[in-house]
This record gives structure tokens, sequence and C-alpha cells, in this order.
């Protein structure tokens, strides 16, 4: 699950940064970066007991901008756009544009009940801490 969701972050950081004042080259690079970067920060947050604070991102309901998550993507995001060669202030926009459309297209694959999207499961993040956190986490996501 994990490779799938690094993957689809990086092509929806890669499409929703189309049109930014980087080169091609460097906007696939920003991306790829990104996605590592967030894949990093889930990995962390998880390992370190936090696993509410990313089920909370991707279980609908509530305000991103007040998640810790979304907020340290934000962060990198900008802070990898600036190392690509753009300006502070537009790599601080560009985040703030990138990250809540990237998070709300993966909360809406961990929400689905499609048979597609059955890889994006709340329960499988928690395997990664182990216990009954992922029955738990199953059945918040059906309460959704």
């Amino acid at each position: 699950m994990l490779d799938q969701l690094k993957s689809m972050a990086m092509e929806q950081m890669a499409k929703k940064m189309l049109g930014n004042s980087l080169g091609a080259t460097e906007t696939n690079e920003a991306a790829s970066e990104g996605a590592g970067a967030f894949m990093e920060i889930i990995q962390n947050q998880i390992s370190s007991g936090n696993l509410s604070q990313v089920t909370a991102l991707f279980s609908g309901g509530g305000d991103a901008s007040s998640n810790g998550v979304f907020n340290m993507l934000q962060g990198k995001l900008s802070e990898i756009l600036q190392s690509k060669g753009m300006s502070a202030e537009e790599a601080q926009t560009e985040a703030q544009n990138t990250a809540p459309d990237l998070i709300n297209s993966l909360k809406d694959k961990f929400m689905s009940t499609d048979d597609a999207d059955k890889a994006f499961d709340l329960g499988g993040l928690a395997s990664m801490v182990g216990g009954d956190a992922g029955d738990v986490l199953n059945k918040m996501k059906n309460l959704f």
C-alpha cells in the first residue's frame, strides 16, 4: 500500500504543479521528492505513535490545515520547490495549492468502497503499528 500511496502522491503533485514557473524536469523532480517526503512524514508519524494524525487526515471531516501531518507536508513541499529554483513566496503559494488537493485525492481513495480502491485501507496503515489498531480504523472508516 505504501508504494501505491507514494505513486499516487507523485502523480497528483506532478499534475497539480504542472503550470508553475519551474521547467518540466524540475517540476517532476519536485513531485518525486515531495512524494518521498510525504511518505517519510507518514511513516515517521506512525512509528512515533501519532497514528491518529495520519488517520484523521485520510478519514474525512475536520480542517486539514490544523493537522500536523498536513502542515509538515506543506512546509516540505515549499522547501523542495525553493530548492528547485522557485522564490520563497511562490513556493509557499504552490505548496498551499498543491497539498490540499493531494490530501483530498488520497482521502477519496481511503474512503472509497470501490473494489479498485481496496488497497487504500486505514487498517493497512495501522498494521505498521501493530495491535488492534487496524480493526478499530476499519470500523471508523465504515462510520463515514
